[in-house]
C-alpha cells in the first residue's frame, strides 16, 4: 500500500514515525490488534506496548482478557 501524505507532513516525519502514528490509531480505534498494530510499526509487541505506555495511551485490556489470562496461567501451573 501506498500512503501519499501532505508535503509539510511527509517533510517532518520519517517513514518509521508514520507507521508507528498509522498503527497506533488503528490500535486505538480498535481496527487493528496489539500483534497486528505492533507489526506496521515494525516493532516487538513489548515495544510497541513501551510507547503507549510512554504517550499515556490505554491498552485494551478488559476483565474477558483478565479471565482468559488466569484460566492460561492455571492451566500452565497444573503441569
Amino acid at each position: 500500500m501506498n500512503l501519499t501524505l501532505p508535503q509539510s507532513i511527509e517533510a517532518r516525519l520519517s517513514p518509521q514515525a508514520t507507521a508507528l502514528h498509522l498503527a497506533i490509531g488503528l490500535f486505538v480505534s480498535e481496527e487493528a490488534t496489539l500483534g497486528q498494530a505492533s507489526e506496521i510499526a515494525n516493532m516487538s509487541q513489548a515495544s510497541f506496548l513501551r510507547e503507549l505506555g510512554r504517550r499515556r495511551i490505554p491498552i485494551h485490556y478488559g476483565s474477558e482478557e483478565l479471565a482468559q489470562d488466569l484460566d492460561a496461567v492455571e492451566a500452565l501451573a497444573a503441569r
